[in-house]
């Protein structure tokens, strides 16, 4: 099957909500981490937690690398065991992992992050030194049913320094887009949209209308909801009938048991958390979606 299918199929089962498993071991309990001799066994054992109490109803996870190399190689075996546990649940998995080199270096990490001790469904990638930066990935999408998710227009305030350059009367971030639509149109699945898919930050809704135009056949991942200021009305501009993206949500998940002050229950908050988001994206899709 198409990855691309597949996440399209989570998402009509499950809700758009991607859950970040951006986990920073001060995130764990302490009641939690105590029992546990590392910090990446305790981060393992929290993930693994979340993933239980949220597999039915988000349609996604992300796990963002850097908080997990900042443990060394204690924290590379979380990273590691929490890929496993989600392909094991046969849950959608990206690899949060930004990569942007070309050549042999960029072959070498789409065998690191696609086969092996490392591998997901999707890679994060960041296309600022040309599309020879993204080619060396294709083959497993191709060849292994793999997919990405490419830097186009982001949720952070400094993406006017460089995404919203003009060219020909054209920002950046729609010459990118464009391209990255160009090289996903031989990989459309069923429900027509590619397995090479953008990172589109929902931090606004000022472009919406015009991305999702133009990127119709492009999968979208959407940050910034939540803790970056993304209102649900801003994500749901993004998105078809409720599908064609998933809306990435970090730290609103992993720390809602703080808001509930029951820090025993933490993956019963995270569900509480998940199932809000999902309702609040669902009622502004049948408003401001299409």
């Amino acid at each position: 099957m198409c990855i691309a299918d597949k996440l399209y199929e989570s998402v009509a089962a499950r809700g758009p909500i991607c859950v970040g498993l951006d986990t920073d071991i001060s995130y764990v309990p302490q009641w939690l981490a105590a029992q546990y001799q590392t910090p990446g066994e305790a981060v393992f054992a929290f993930n693994r937690q979340i993933i239980d109490a949220t597999a039915d109803v988000a349609g996604c996870f992300k796990v963002q690398i850097a908080y997990y190399e900042s443990l060394g190689l204690d924290g590379l075996r979380a990273y590691k065991d929490t890929l496993a546990y989600l392909r094991e649940r046969e849950l959608v998995a990206i690899a949060d992992v930004k990569r942007g080199d070309i050549a042999k270096t960029a072959e070498m990490y789409a065998k690191a992050h696609f086969t092996g001790d490392f591998e997901a469904d999707f890679v994060t990638l960041s296309p600022y030194m040309g599309l020879d930066s993204v080619t060396p990935y294709l083959p497993y999408v191709e060849q292994s049913g793999k997919g990405l998710f490419i830097l186009v227009r982001t949720s952070n305030p400094g993406r006017e320094d460089f995404q919203y350059l003009q060219s020909e009367g054209e920002p950046l971030y729609d010459i990118v887009g464009k391209k990255v639509q160009e090289l996903g149109k031989p990989y459309i699945g069923t429900y027509g949209y590619s397995p090479v898919g953008a990172v589109i930050g929902g931090t606004s809704s000022l472009e919406a209308e015009t991305i999702r135009a133009a990127l119709d056949s492009t999968f979208f991942l959407i940050p910034g909801y939540g803790a970056q200021g993304g209102k649900a009305e801003d994500i749901a501009r993004y998105l078809c009938r409720g599908n064609g993206g998933v809306v990435n949500s970090s730290r609103g998940v992993l720390l809602a048991y703080k808001k509930d002050g029951d820090e025993r229950q933490f993956a019963e908050a995270s569900r509480k958390e998940v199932l809000r988001a999902r309702e609040e994206i669902a009622s502004a899709c049948s408003v401001y979606g299409k």
